[in-house]
């Protein structure tokens, strides 16, 4: 049998099994849960799809305002029709999104604008937007950034739990 013809059917097996959502692309579908902060479960179709919010972290749920980052995020989004922009899988699976609310307003954008996430400099370097609105928020003391000496939730999973004062809050 020639190679060809071995591997035509391997190849056509693979994409029917890869799934349709884990490539970059766009759709629409209803907020069907809110997990945490910066993810939220989206209907795709028939099925539900985690996304993971592009280019920020909200505090752990165990962290300083880390059920206010749960809380903005349900206030924006749970039950409505979202769009999202996906780029792909993160580490855990997750699709990695930019979600649009109705009102046309990005969901990861309000959340750094409200003072309920950073921008996650490792995974948007270079994103002027994010840099902006995280620093307006901290200028304005909003959300997390009322607080003294917020600790970034990266830092958070490491096990840091206080700064000291010249401890800046850079990107892992």
């Amino acid at each position: 049998m020639k190679t060809a013809q071995l591997v035509a059917p391997l190849f056509l097996a693979v994409i029917a099994i890869t799934p349709i959502f884990a490539q970059e692309g766009e759709f629409s579908g209803k907020v069907m849960h809110v997990k945490d902060g910066d993810s939220i479960v989206v209907m795709h179709g028939d099925k539900e799809e985690e996304i993971r919010l592009n280019g920020i972290d909200c505090p752990e749920k165990n962290q300083p305002f880390g059920s206010e980052a749960t809380q903005k995020t349900t206030e924006l989004c749970s039950d409505k029709t979202v769009s999202v922009k996906t780029h792909g899988l993160d580490q855990y699976h997750r699709t990695i999104g930019d979600v649009f609310l109705p009102d046309g307003k990005e969901l990861n954008y309000e959340l750094v604008r409200t003072g309920y996430a950073w921008w996650y400099r490792k995974y948007a370097p270079g994103n002027k937007e994010l840099e902006s609105l995280e620093q307006s928020a901290r200028d304005q003391h909003l959300g997390l950034w009322a607080e003294r000496l917020p600790v970034a939730p990266w830092m958070w999973r490491h096990g840091v739990r206080n700064l000291p004062n010249n401890q800046l809050n850079s990107s892992e």
